[in-house]
């Protein structure tokens, strides 16, 4: 009997064995995504690289949260998303920046110019703003580029490429009552209500979206580069079977060289 218990104990650790793996991947797989509003298709990469994905209207974020109205709170991931992070540290709580902010996105196709608004998105141009002086943007990809439907964007922000990236903290969501999503907005990916971190979208072509997405800018010069970039297509079509347009990496590569900002 005390070997067949032995048997049956060694048997339940290794499924449990199992199980935590199971789980740990499947955190893993969880990528930041910006859903279509036509057909609930998930068009974006990655905080995840996004894979397309049919959704229902149930399975939407729903939650609105509100703005923060004093001091910012980034607040670690868990621990599997922690694995993909690359980390620099943590904001400070009070923002740094205020009104209108430049940046400027130097690119290998050309400078992709923008100017963040402070006064609608300040946790968000603040948090920008900390990873861009750590240097954290240098040399990384934009992985994923969509087009060709309802959503017309280039997604950068992750150091990895692989969608599934961040800086190891995530917060709250701002500026998202009444968003629309024109040509030339500048805004955060996410994987659900206050996901934020790291990822953002740059929209070169009109885009139909729910206001789950924080707005924080505007292109104000080079849109031409993400035009340029949708022109040539993508590498490999994740798009949904079915569904119109296109989704997956850029087949013209577009490498985040350096991010400067400019005003305080």
């Amino acid at each position: 009997m005390a070997g067949k218990d032995r048997k049956k104990q060694l048997a339940r650790q290794r499924y449990e064995r199992q199980e935590q793996r199971r789980q740990a991947e499947a955190a893993r797989a969880r990528r930041v995504k910006i859903i279509g509003s036509v057909a609930g298709v998930v068009v974006l990469a990655g905080g995840g690289t996004a894979t397309a994905v049919v959704m229902k209207d149930d399975d939407k974020p729903k939650a609105k949260p509100a703005p923060v109205a004093s001091g910012c709170a980034y607040k670690a991931v868990d621990a599997a998303q922690a694995a993909d992070s690359k980390k620099v540290g943590t904001p400070p709580g009070n923002p740094a920046y205020t009104g209108m902010v430049q940046a400027t996105v130097k690119t290998g196709q050309g400078d992709i110019v923008m100017s963040l608004d402070a006064s609608k998105a300040p946790c968000t141009v603040n948090s920008f703003g900390f990873l861009a002086q750590k240097n954290y943007f240098d040399n990384t990809p934009c992985h994923r580029i969509t087009g060709g439907g309802s959503l017309n964007v280039l997604q950068c922000g992750d150091p990895k490429g692989t969608g599934r990236g961040g800086p190891g903290y995530q917060y709250a969501n701002e500026n998202t009552t009444g968003a629309k999503y024109p040509k030339g907005t500048l805004a955060m990916a996410n994987s659900g209500p206050d996901t934020n971190g790291s990822q953002f979208f740059m929209v070169y072509a009109d885009s139909q979206l729910p206001p789950d997405y924080t707005v924080f800018g505007k292109i104000t010069k080079g849109v031409e580069v993400l035009e340029k970039a949708a022109k040539a297509g993508v590498a490999d079509n994740k798009q949904e079977k079915g569904q119109p347009g296109f989704d997956g990496a850029p087949k013209e590569k577009v490498t985040i060289q350096d991010v400067t900002i400019v005003g305080k």
